[in-house]
């Protein structure tokens, strides 16, 4: 099995669909699970000290569960996915189901891959472990980078607005939680893979900046989080806006602007 993992909006999800065409290509059966479909019951979901759920913690994944599906489809058996509804809070499940062959490779994709703890049950001769993450390489001159962590928020505020429904002053409150979740969740953990990619385009702040910057100026002066606002669009100033017409369909750009040729 192929375990990719990486921090918020690194791309995961089409690394992972382009991974399994390219399986495809060469003559592999891929078959595809997603860890967010082995959250536990909203009700089980552990709390951070606010109160507020802690989506990003190990413990919030049936991960028993998760290692008696695994277990089962490398010895051939026909298992039952879970699909979980998000709105609902509830593991349900819809028929689909998953069988391994002869020349089956499973990816598997979620934060939490590259954990050992997930998958203790599977021996570590079967697993190959990727992480993912944009690692951006954008100077603003000698002395000032653009912090991959900067791009990723960017990403994350546009594909929040554009699937999510959440404004950019949504996705800035969240994101000292999300972070907090990757350096406790993530990070330890990037070392043990065996292979890393580097999602960040050359291009792309210059494509995000037509959807980034009218949501970044509708963030109240009166908020917290208007400072982190002003900063984000003083990056932005410094780039040329790219058509988006010029993003083909299979681009890691689809996952946060839409229109990808992949289901996500």
């Amino acid at each position: 099995m192929v375990l990719i993992a990486g921090p918020s909006s690194s791309g995961k999800t089409t690394s992972c669909r382009r991974l399994g065409v390219q399986l495809s290509v060469m003559g592999f059966d891929v078959q595809q699970l997603s860890l967010d479909d082995y959250f536990v019951d909203r009700e089980r979901t552990p709390r951070q000290p606010n109160g507020e759920y802690d989506f990003e913690a190990l413990e919030a994944l049936d991960i028993p569960k998760l290692n008696e599906d695994l277990m089962a489809l490398s010895e051939g058996v026909e298992v039952k996915i879970p699909r979980f509804d998000f709105i609902t809070g509830k593991r349900v499940y819809t028929g689909d189901t998953l069988k391994m062959k002869e020349n089956s490779i499973l990816i598997v994709e979620g934060i939490h891959a590259l954990n050992p703890k997930l998958t203790e049950q599977i021996p570590n001769e079967w697993k190959y472990k990727v992480y993912v993450s944009a690692m951006t390489q954008i100077a603003i001159d000698d002395q000032n980078i653009i912090r991959s962590s900067d791009n990723r928020l960017i990403r994350r505020m546009v594909r929040d607005y554009n699937f999510r429904g959440y404004s950019a002053l949504e996705t800035l409150k969240r994101w000292p939680s999300v972070r907090a979740g990757e350096q406790k969740h993530i990070f330890p953990y990037q070392e043990n893979a065996d292979v890393m990619f580097n999602s960040a385009l050359m291009y792309e702040w210059g494509i995000l900046k037509g959807y980034a910057e009218p949501l970044l100026k509708n963030v109240p002066e009166n908020t917290p989080e208007y400072a982190e606002a002003h900063r984000l669009l003083e990056i932005l100033s410094l780039f040329e806006a790219i058509p988006e017409k010029y993003i083909p369909p299979t681009s890691i750009m689809r996952e946060f602007l839409g229109e990808s040729s992949f289901v996500y």
